[in-house]
């Protein structure tokens, strides 16, 4: 299987689109875990997001890589609800998520937000190249208890990280727990935006929450 994933990867970051998704659905229809496929995906993505940050790609083939993708999770989202043996009636609370202002892609936080969703969560989308006013709008009248900022290039660090400010200076950030996601996310970056915490993927974003729901019930 490890020559099959790494094969997709490939795929996706080549732009061979039928390719990419005839291997994704034979893998698939054997037996394949659906949740590590979508990961392989985003790492996939994660090559096209270089490559149109390094000037090789451009929108368009990032806009093809997210068709690809939003193809395959048809195929691939069904298949991860029948093996969460029923998922969780729960409202386990509200979570608020969006694309930062300056980015559109939208593929790793729809899968997020899948997840959060089939996990008990009550998820507000606020979509892609989200203004910090409709943040700061939507926290107040949602009242989420977690908000997600996502982000797939290097320039929305800098808009997540004014996100959080106005957050902060809209006097809303005590009493919300805040988790970035996307690209090349991690501890650094996390500290640079003055976010809580930060997921490398799905199933991290959930544990999160899960995590900070446990520590408020």
């Amino acid at each position: 299987m490890s020559e099959q994933h790494q094969k997709l990867i490939e795929l996706i970051a080549d732009m061979n689109e039928e390719g990419a998704i005839k291997l994704a659905n034979d893998m698939l229809d054997n037996g394949y875990d659906p949740m590590k496929l979508l990961e392989h995906c985003r790492a996939g993505m994660d090559v096209v997001g270089k490559r149109f940050e390094s000037g090789e790609y451009f929108l368009p083939e990032l806009m093809l890589a997210g068709e690809m993708l939003s193809e395959i999770s048809k195929k691939a989202k069904p298949l991860i609800v029948e093996s969460q043996s029923g998922g969780e009636a729960a409202n386990k609370g509200v979570v608020l998520i969006g694309t930062v202002h300056g980015d559109l892609h939208d593929i790793g936080k729809n899968i997020v937000t899948f997840m959060l969703d089939i996990n008990g969560y009550k998820v507000i989308d606020l979509g892609i190249d989200v203004p910090i006013d409709t943040f700061i709008d939507s926290i107040k009248e949602h009242q989420p208890s977690v908000v997600g900022l996502s982000g797939f290039l290097t320039l929305a660090f800098d808009s997540m990280k004014e996100t959080i400010d106005a957050i902060q200076s809209a006097g809303l950030r005590d009493d919300i727990k805040i988790m970035i996601g996307g690209g090349q996310v991690d501890d650094t970056i996390r500290n640079y935006t003055g976010a809580d915490a930060f997921g490398l993927n799905a199933m991290s974003a959930v544990s999160l929450c899960n995590g900070w729901a446990q520590a408020t019930a």
